[in-house]
Order: structure tokens, then sequence, then C-alpha cells
């Protein structure tokens, strides 16, 4: 099941997709997202969902927030589950990840990520974080391994 949170104020709405086993975190994101103009959040318990989802629009997603470490199927197997569909090679997969390890970071940048961020413990940091990724041109970004990590 989606669960959908609109902001009523926006037009042309950019459609995202957030998912993560944690409830707390899929309530403060979607808290975050619905105080920003422009965007419907659609929050996911589980990769198997997720992948259901996108596959069975609508709604279809403009960007795809991910979090790595799900029981059942992980945010490594839906991020390598995407982008082996040549369908959906161009969604934007921002992961969103407690872990800061650089091999996980160099694994997800080489598995097709287009942006990392960490999550953050402070609400202000993690809304800075949000909006950061929220304001970034996906139709021309490519991330480097130099801009691929957002640092709070």
């Amino acid at each position: 099941m989606i669960n959908t949170v609109k902001n009523e104020a926006a037009g042309d709405e950019v459609t995202i997709f957030y998912v993560d086993d944690d409830r707390d975190d899929l309530e403060v994101f979607a808290s975050i997202v619905e105080d920003i103009d422009g965007f419907a959040i659609h929050t996911l318990n589980n990769g198997d969902k997720a992948i259901e989802a996108i596959e069975n629009p609508p709604p279809t997603p403009n960007i795809l927030f991910l979090d790595l470490n799900m029981p059942g199927k992980d945010g490594f197997s839906v991020l390598q589950e995407i982008r082996e569909d040549k369908g959906l090679k161009n969604l934007p997969i921002v992961i969103i990840s407690t872990s800061d390890d650089e091999q996980i970071i160099s694994r997800c940048y080489k598995m097709g990520a287009s942006y990392y961020i960490t999550k953050a413990n402070d609400y202000n940091d993690l809304r800075k974080s949000i909006e950061h990724a929220l304001k970034i041109d996906w139709a021309s970004f490519k991330a480097t391994d130099q801009d691929f990590y957002y640092k709070n």
C-alpha cells in the first residue's frame, strides 16, 4: 500500500517515492516534503512494494528516495533491479541511509545511484539535505565521485 501526502498549494507536482522500513523515518520525511511546494510524496515500507508500485503506475515517481537497510528486498536490491530496467535508467535515485561508510557510498555510486545522503539525527539538518536534493536539476545533473555525497 502506498501512503500519499499531497501539498494542495502545488500546481504541477513532482512525485516522490520514499522507501524505508522505519515508520518514524517515513513520517518525518513526509512531513518535511509536505511543507515544500510542488511535491507529492508517496511512502512505501519495503523494497518489494516499491518495485511493485514503480512497475504499476500511476503514480509514476519523478524521483526515488531509498533506504538501504530493510528486511527482505533491501535498498541495494531495489537499486540494482531499477537500474537493470532500461525504461527506468533515468529515474533519479537518492540513497538516504544512516551509513556514512565510504565503501557503501562508493558501492551505491558504482551501482548507479544518483545521489547519497546520510540521514541526519537533527530535524533541521535532515530537512536541509532533503531540500538540497529536491533542488537538483535531475535532467542535467550527473554526479561524479566528488559531488555524489551530501555532507551535513
